[in-house]
């Protein structure tokens, strides 16, 4: 079993990357749903920053920290880089809007690690640690989605959120035994695989209805 300072050193060492990777993804999704829409390069930009920083920055309000990319502008810059890229490739390139939904799993998957390892990193409970992963993975898809004028799809899609919070809960156990980038990728691919499993078979909660 890890110590606990080891234990802080490597979430340390594993945000860095882990947000990195997902502000990329988010970002470029979210410039896919904002072409359907025929934003501007401006318009575009403004829903990949807002998708892709979103949920960071919440969280870090709730938790009193600094906010990560105002205290390193190299995630404003790479969400930048990454929505204009998936602009001009959307402009010269025929794509499905169902290709949005693989870099938007990746996404959740990368953010919610990465939430859960920030609070992890403030000595949070668990139980709060792995809701942070849940707010830092679905919060700026919400905040997308309201901006592009549509119903979140964490509200009404297939498992979403439910497997944001399993993979946070289920990489909190892992650091206990394995090196946690190792716990990461293992916790990630879960949330990645099980989302995209999701989509193909449909699977989701019950719906609220009532009885006719």
């Amino acid at each position: 079993m890890l110590s606990q300072t080891s234990i802080h050193i490597q979430l340390a060492d594993t945000l860095f990357w882990l947000t990195i990777i997902a502000v990329a993804v988010t970002a470029m999704s979210a410039v896919l749903i904002a072409g359907k829409h025929r934003f501007d390069l401006f318009g575009a930009s403004i829903i990949a920053l807002a998708t892709a920083l979103g949920g960071g920055s919440l969280r870090d309000m709730l938790l009193n920290k600094d906010v990560f990319w105002i205290d390193n502008q190299l995630f404003l810059i790479v969400a930048l880089i990454a929505a204009a890229v998936s602009f001009f490739y959307a402009r010269f390139n025929t794509y499905s809007l169902k290709l949005f939904l693989i870099p938007d799993a990746m996404g959740l998957a990368t953010f919610s690690i990465a939430g859960t390892i920030t609070a992890l990193s403030i000595d949070a409970p668990w139980l709060v640690a792995s809701f942070m992963g849940v707010i830092t993975g679905v919060a700026g898809g919400i905040i997308r989605d309201m901006m592009c004028n549509e119903i979140p799809v964490v509200f009404k899609s297939t498992l979403y959120a439910t497997i944001s919070w399993l993979g946070g809960l289920l990489f909190i156990g892992l650091i206990e035994f394995l090196d946690t980038s190792i716990a990461a990728a293992i916790a990630g691919s879960t949330i990645f695989l099980i989302r995209l499993a999701a989509i193909k078979w449909d699977l989701g909660l019950p719906v609220f209805k009532t009885k006719e």
